[in-house]
């Protein structure tokens, strides 16, 4: 999972992580899901996915309920923790 380590900068807004574009976000997602470093991580693809759609991401939706198919509800809840853990550190 991608991780901007925000203790290497004295002010959390100096990270960057704010300017992470939708894009890429996307790109992570489509990589979890098909298992571009290994095994399909689907929580991965989940999360990115749905932060993908909150950056405005055509697609990016659609791609998140064809993952949450194939999850279990914990899988789920997993996931949407991730991201709000994600949003809370960039």
């Amino acid at each position: 999972m991608a991780h901007i380590d925000t203790t290497a900068f004295d002010r959390l807004a100096d990270n960057g992580a704010g300017f992470v574009d939708g894009a890429i976000l996307m790109q992570l997602g489509m990589r979890a899901a098909i298992g571009g470093a290994g095994a399909p991580d689907r929580v991965a693809a989940h999360m990115y996915f749905n932060l993908a759609d909150r950056k405005g991401i055509d697609g990016a939706a659609a791609h998140r309920r064809d993952i949450a198919a194939e999850m279990s509800k914990a899988e789920i809840a997993a996931a949407l923790r991730a991201a709000r853990t994600w949003l809370t550190l960039h």
